[in-house]
This record gives C-alpha cells, structure tokens and sequence, in this order.
C-alpha cells in the first residue's frame, strides 16, 4: 500500500502567503524597483555607466568635451527607452505603494479576495504602462534634441543654458497650476481615487492603473523633465527628484510644498538664464 505524501506544510505556506497579501505585493513592487535601480545605476547596455556620467557631469548647461556619440538607429532608439522606462520605473514605483498597498485592501476585503495580489500587481503595470507612454515621449524628445544638436549625445544633456533655464522656468511655473493641483490631489488621496475608479476584474485593474499612472504622469512630468537640464542619467538628479516626488505625494503639506519648489525652480532657471 502506497504512503501519500504530506502536502500540509506546503499548504500551510501557501496559505499564511495568503493571509500576507500586501506583503506578497509590496515585496514584489520591491524586487521590480531594486532591479530597476539596478538596471538604472548601472547603465546597462549604455556607453557608460550612470556612476561614470554622474562623476563627469558639468554645470547646467556647460558644454562636456567628450567624444560624440554614434547615430540613432532602431536598436539604439529602443535601447534609450527601456532607459527611460526602466528609470521610471525604478523612481516612481516608491510613490505608488500607498495606493498599491489600499487597493490590495480593497480586493482582499471583497469579492475578489483570492486574486488580491494578482490584481494588484496587474494595477501596478498598469500604473507603470503609463509611464511606458511618457517615456517613449521622452525617447522621441531626446531623439530630436540631439538631432538639432541642442542636447549632448554621450552626457545627455542640454548644452544650451538658456534652454535649460527655460525648462526650469517651465517647471516651476507648471507647479502653480491648476492641473498640477488636480493631479496631486489624486495622487495623495489614495482612497478617494479608488472610490471613484476602482473596477472588477484583470482588466478592470489594469484600467485603474492606467488611470492612476495617467494622474500621476499629470503630476509629475515636468519635474521628470528636469532630468534633460541635470543629466539624464545624473545620479544625483535622479535621486534627488524621486525624494521630491516622494515628498510632495506623501507630507501632509505636499501642496504648500509643491508652491514653493515653482518658485525655487522658476528662481534656478532665471539664474540659470541670466548668469555665464
């Protein structure tokens, strides 16, 4: 007669897995931003690493001397925008897991308990699909930058001071305006967003990603926009501008913050445009 093995033990594994479900997500959303970072710091594929163009990096809109850089072609195009992606990825990810950890509440709480982190991470590409959009934007930008040789190739970077001082100025003034308020308010109340858009199913959580990630690109892409005047793989910059983000979406005063770093970034660009 045949022994049946034990299958308990893996069942009691499985089901205390169950029973943690914002901290299956929440440890999932933390291997994608770690190999993200990693992908970033690194500078995977890229002529040089982020640590190398971080140490060479200049003034704002100082000229580098370094060798330039081969054409764009297609391989090298979608080279650029899983950089940007991945970047993305790796510094806006942080400021999503309070939304991320709620809606995994919400499924857990409701009729579709079983499949709450399924869900959820399928809200979290969703979210990060919309970042996938922004990017390829920026690649295109980058693209065209380069081409009419106002951005530096190799560093990538602006070379014209008084168009990074614009892009400042840009950013700053963004940040006083209405649609910049009507973004971060979505973004800071997790719960009133999903009250208004939280919907059933794969594709349901997917939408509401899309949604929130949309919110979010609304909020933030002209701060991202600040990494073609810093660098854009400047470590410094990069992790300067995820603390920002983070700290506009998640302090309490988030709004009177947001305020007054327009005026420090409309200040930086009028320096930045009126000085050698």
């Amino acid at each position: 007669m045949s022994v049946q093995p034990d299958r308990r033990p893996t069942r009691n594994v499985i089901e205390r897995l169950a029973a943690r479900d914002q901290l299956v997500v929440m440890g999932a959303a933390g291997l994608i931003i770690l190999l993200a970072a990693c992908y970033t710091f690194f500078g995977v594929g890229m002529p040089m690493a982020a640590t190398e163009m971080t140490r060479m990096a200049g003034p704002i809109g100082a000229p580098m001397q370094m060798a330039a850089g081969g054409g764009w072609t297609p391989a090298y195009a979608l080279l650029i925008l899983m950089m940007w992606w991945i970047m993305m990825i790796a510094m806006m990810t942080p400021s999503a897991a309070p939304v991320l950890l709620l809606f995994t509440a919400v499924k857990k709480a409701g009729k579709e308990a079983a499949s709450a982190p399924r869900l959820s991470l399928i809200f979290l590409s969703g979210y990060l699909l919309a970042w996938g959009g922004f990017s390829a934007v920026a690649t295109a930008l980058q693209w065209g930058l380069e081409t009419v040789s106002l951005a530096d190739g190799p560093m990538m970077t602006l070379k014209s001071r008084a168009l990074a001082g614009g892009v400042l100025i840009a950013a700053g003034l963004y940040q006083l305006t209405p649609l910049k308020d009507a973004c971060l308010e979505q973004c800071k109340s997790p719960a009133q967003f999903l009250a208004l858009h939280n919907r059933p199913g794969a594709i349901g959580a997917l939408q509401t990603g899309m949604q929130h990630g949309t919110y979010c690109l609304g909020c933030c892409w002209a701060l991202m926009a600040l990494l073609f005047v810093g660098g854009i793989m400047n470590l410094y910059w990069i992790a300067g501008l995820t603390l920002f983000v983070l700290a506009e979406k998640l302090l309490p005063f988030g709004r009177n913050f947001s305020r007054v770093s327009g005026g420090v970034l409309i200040g930086a660009g009028l320096w930045v445009l009126f000085t050698s």
